[in-house]
């Protein structure tokens, strides 16, 4: 981004650049700034082709299909012959009628999937010798999946929709913040992204050890997509939190939702390892995953980050009704989609979602609510965390190596119980079997 500013400022404007620049950002899921710089690429040049292929992705990112169907359709229409653009909008085109005939059969009645599925109908083969449970999660079973997922062996469907089921029961029990208490002679671990990078996640377990009442975790959300793992992460981070509710705590980031997992992987990797319902099965528990936590009354944990206005406190939080698709603004949006900023006060966020907020908003924030530190992810940090706004705020993102290209370490935070003073901790990436990043995504060059 930073030599294609460069060439820019240096050269003048040229769509191509701008293309490129666009493509960069929405590497980097700054949605918003694609726009604008594709909007400006065909501005200059009206049939330069990947200006509309660049503004398509980065609405079908943002949820807006009927937009970016306009766009793939001006695309078509410029490059007829073009195969993967033809494969495209035939695509993107599936999901606007998908999205007008649900909108017209919509009501009230209709019925989840978690409500009208018999998971004790579905048989298992007598061949197969993978991981089972019968009513309850085991530290057993959950020790043989890890191992079973590592081998890029499938867990049975009947035994993962019932770890959904139950997941899904157990977090609509929750309310949208969790208190988290910590005894002074423990410890507490907070993770950020691991965006189905699973045997990044494994590492995490073998370097700081597995879940347990002794060694307690938040994973602070996406957990999908990018990540050809995806399925694998969830599964096992949801059997985690069924075996110790009360010691191992998820939060929704902004890739626990539909549109980007249609984009970035999520959706194609279910499909292709269970099926549809599985699928949607999955968007049910991602609609009930708590939004936030607040660990010893001291530290604010959120997947993105503050607020478009000040003095939001705890109890505000707390009314959030969570159980629904993000939504496009407001207190939930802004939790999951903002970012930090170096500049005081508040401005549009690169993201083209959320704010970019300043370290003021941070200091009312915590000063509003009584904390001393608040703990966010959703960005990749070459050190795998960056600590901003005076010490107030940082920034811990789990999945290093991103995408296997950014080439960043991966990080967690431990808290100790006494004094709960971070100690952040690095890691490099493991190995993994040769399985590309967005293997399953309808724009696999988005990786």
């Amino acid at each position: 981004i930073e030599m294609y500013t460069k060439c820019l400022e240096e050269e003048g404007l040229d769509a191509a650049v701008l293309c490129n620049r666009a493509f960069a950002h929405l590497k980097m899921e700054a949605f918003g700034y694609a726009i604008q710089d594709a909007n400006k690429s065909i501005e200059l040049d009206p049939t330069f082709i990947k200006g509309y292929y660049r503004r398509a992705t980065a609405l079908l990112a943002l949820g807006k299909s009927a937009d970016a169907l306009e766009d793939l359709r001006k695309v078509v229409s410029l490059v007829p012959g073009d195969k993967d653009a033809k494969m495209k909008f035939t695509e993107c085109e599936k999901e606007v009628r998908k999205a007008k005939f649900l909108k017209a059969i919509q009501s009230k009645e209709t019925q989840l999937v978690s409500e009208s599925l018999n998971v004790d109908d579905i048989e298992v083969p007598a061949n197969y010798d993978g991981p089972r449970f019968d009513n309850e999660i085991t530290l057993e079973f959950a020790t043989s999946l890890m191992e079973w997922l590592k081998q890029q062996k499938v867990l049975h469907r009947k035994y993962a929709l019932k770890i959904l089921v139950a997941a899904r029961n157990l977090f609509l029990s929750l309310p949208s913040l969790i208190d988290i208490e910590v005894p002074d002679d423990g410890h507490f671990t907070v993770c950020g992204d691991v965006h189905g990078q699973y045997y990044d996640l494994l590492n995490i377990f073998e370097l700081n050890g597995q879940p347990s009442p002794e060694n307690p975790y938040l994973f602070n959300g996406d957990f999908v997509d990018r990540g050809s793992f995806s399925v694998e992460c969830i599964i096992l981070l949801l059997t985690w939190k069924l075996l110790y509710p009360d010691y191992f705590h998820m939060h929704r980031g902004n890739h626990e939702a539909r549109t980007l997992n249609k984009v970035y992987g999520f959706e194609g990797e279910v499909k292709a390892k269970y099926d549809e319902k599985t699928f949607q099965l999955f968007q049910e528990v991602f609609d009930c995953l708590p939004l936030c936590s607040v660990i010893k009354k001291q530290v604010f944990v959120v997947h993105g980050g503050l607020f478009s206005k000040d003095n939001v406190t705890l109890d505000e939080i707390r009314k959030i009704p969570r159980n629904r698709d993000i939504p496009e603004e407001g207190l939930m949006c802004e939790m999951l989609w903002s970012d930090p900023s170096a500049i005081q006060g508040r401005a549009p966020n690169k993201r083209g979602v959320g704010v970019a907020f300043g370290p003021d908003v941070t200091d009312n924030f915590l000063k509003t609510n009584n904390l001393s530190l608040v703990v966010r992810s959703h960005e990749v940090k070459d050190e795998g965390f960056e600590i901003d706004h005076g010490g107030k705020l940082i920034t811990v993102f789990s999945a290093p190596n991103y995408c296997d290209q950014i080439g960043n370490k991966g990080a967690y935070i431990v808290f100790k119980g006494k004094d709960m003073k971070p100690d952040i901790r690095s890691f490099a990436s493991s190995p993994h079997p040769p399985v590309k990043p967005m293997q399953y995504s309808i724009f696999p060059g988005m990786a």
